[in-house]
């Protein structure tokens, strides 16, 4: 009987509610043609690696790798939004010549076979990412409410969806327009003020650090520490001391 319950539950699913994200590198196509398969190569490992390293930070997990793109899932909403938003501004940063689009919302679905995803909110994220022009992020009003205190609203609109018989409200996020003393999270660069800081701690000379999560403040935390050496001088441990 046992054995039956857990062969349904395996065909048919469970219904779980999570947080979706879709991001690509718009123009990749474009790149590969004008510069080559090897630069293309190249460029979409710096994307991967930038994806990786951001997600294992925030705690959201890469659930597969499309092409140019991936689609993340996350337990919980802010995370998410957090992540998709410093992946934004980060492949910005490094100058990455195709431009990041993403698309991004919430619901119930169902878990299938223990590692997909099978819903409305999942093919919504995917329709807001091809719908979005490089350096968007596309939300659903069903994720709003998460929105980290240094991110926001930049415009909302009713929007025709591939797919979809009526239009959708739709909204572009992006990073909080700030006034005041803005200093950058020591750890993923989102500009900060007191104000929309979620974290603060004291470095070594009693300065306040600003932190948009507590997952920056616990890498910054666990980073490695210069130690003193023989001489007196600090050095960094090296691998295996």
């Amino acid at each position: 009987m046992l054995g039956e319950v857990a062969r349904a539950w395996h065909d048919q699913g469970v219904r779980v509610h999570r947080n979706f994200g879709f991001v690509d590198l718009s123009g990749f196509t474009a790149l590969t043609e004008s510069q080559g398969d090897e630069r293309a190569v190249a460029v979409l490992s710096s994307f991967r690696a930038l994806v990786r390293e951001i997600c294992s930070r925030r705690g959201v997990r890469v659930a597969k790798w499309l092409g140019d793109g991936a689609m993340l899932v996350g337990v919980e909403g802010t995370p998410l939004l957090a992540a998709t938003l410093e992946m934004q501004r980060a492949t910005t940063a490094v100058r990455l010549p195709a431009p990041l689009r993403c698309g991004v919302s919430s619901g119930e679905v169902i878990l299938h076979e223990g590692d997909d995803y099978i819903g409305h909110a999942v093919n919504l994220a995917a329709r807001l990412c091809d719908l979005a022009p490089g350096q968007v992020v596309f939300a659903t009003e069903s994720i709003l409410g998460d929105l980290p205190k240094w991110g926001t609203v930049l415009s909302t609109e009713e929007t025709a969806i591939r797919g979809l018989e009526q239009s959708l409200r739709i909204s572009r996020i992006g990073l909080r327009p700030l006034d005041g003393d803005v200093v950058p999270d020591p750890i993923c660069g989102i500009p900060l003020t007191a104000e929309v800081a979620e974290e603060a701690a004291l470095d070594g000379l009693g300065r306040e650090l600003w932190f948009c999560s507590d997952s920056c403040r616990d890498t910054w935390e666990r980073r490695p520490r210069p130690v003193l050496d023989t001489g007196g001088s600090p050095r960094m441990p090296l691998i295996g001391s």
